[in-house]
């Protein structure tokens, strides 16, 4: 892509077409295609715009309701008359790497808005569910002007901790008769909510679920280094109940977050946090890339005992910093 072509597509998608910032995101996430220097030049351009876009991570087991709790989300947020931006973050195919989509299906009835937009990614493997273009689009998407950025984690487990190093906002959505996830928080392996959601509330075992997490808020006494301390709240997002109230606490924590100059500051340790995982990312597929063409020698001659795994590995790395072995 042309220098003139790239301007002329994000002008198009800063004013809100929603085929261009499509056809941009395609870019920033798969960088490959259009190179690292098109894709450099236009996160130039859209960081500069961005730190501006209040981003809310949300995470929480398989099966607890959180598209469904997004789809609602997006309802009340476009109320206020916000431009909304979600992230669907899917578990990747062991096979092609490519993600299984589930997140856009539940939130079909947003996809004629045109001031929504959202995307299903693969985490691709990466552990704790962030890769390295997640968080480029995260950053493109702050750039181009969306209020709200949601992210919806992958929700596989303790590993699950990622989103808070991208968040200002961070639900952890729980639902009725969670025990172990209840545990969890008492074992401190959670402890990344600002805001804790019993879904389905509806349920008959939502007032004691809701009740045992507050019990854990207070007995443990957290408070998040912004001096926020966590709440929870019981809603039901199929039911549509308690969700109004969820976003105003949600609006209480943004402006906590602004009034103790917060706000800033994540967005610059979620900028530090991404170029770690970027540069990580391009010295990963390096590694492979070498290892690939010239690990195979490598391993036959540890195998023949004729070098020792610790300075074959030293060889590879020094192909990789482009000296010769």
């Amino acid at each position: 892509m042309k220098a003139n072509d790239a301007t002329v597509l994000i002008e198009k998608a800063i004013s809100g077409d929603l085929r261009s910032i499509s056809r941009l995101i395609s870019i920033v996430e798969f960088p490959a295609e259009s190179g690292s220097e098109v894709v450099g030049n236009i996160m130039k351009i859209l960081m500069k715009r961005g730190g501006r876009a209040h981003v809310i991570g949300v995470t929480g087991s398989p099966g607890v309701g959180k598209s469904t709790l997004i789809s609602k989300l997006i309802a009340m947020f476009r109320k206020k008359s916000y431009r909304v931006a979600v992230i669907g973050i899917d578990p990747s195919s062991p096979f092609s790497l490519g993600s299984f989509m589930g997140n856009r299906i539940r939130m079909q009835i947003h996809t004629q808005d045109p001031g929504v937009f959202i995307r299903s990614m693969a985490t691709r493997g990466v552990r704790g569910g962030l890769s390295a273009s997640t968080v480029l689009v995260l950053e493109a998407l702050d750039g181009l002007g969306f209020d709200k950025i949601i992210v919806e984690s992958v929700g596989a487990g303790q590993t699950d901790v990622d989103i808070i190093n991208i968040s200002h906002t961070v639900l952890n959505v729980v639902m009725p008769g969670a025990g172990d996830e209840i545990q969890a928080l008492k074992a401190g392996l959670m402890e990344i909510g600002d805001i804790y959601v019993v879904n389905k509330g509806d349920k008959p075992e939502a007032d004691i679920t809701l009740k045992e997490v507050i019990d854990v808020l207070n007995y443990e006494g957290f408070v998040r280094e912004s001096g926020w301390k966590p709440r929870a709240i019981k809603v039901s997002a199929v039911m549509g109940t308690g969700v109004e109230e969820l976003v105003g606490i949600i609006e209480e924590h943004l402006d906590h977050l602004k009034k103790v100059g917060f706000f800033e500051e994540v967005v610059r340790r979620r900028r530090i946090y991404g170029s770690s995982i970027v540069l990580r990312h391009i010295l990963e597929n390096r590694v492979d890339e070498i290892f690939r063409k010239e690990g195979g020698e490598m391993l036959r001659l540890v195998s023949e005992g004729e070098i020792d795994p610790y300075t074959a590995s030293i060889k590879i790395m020094n192909r990789v910093l482009g000296r010769a072995f």
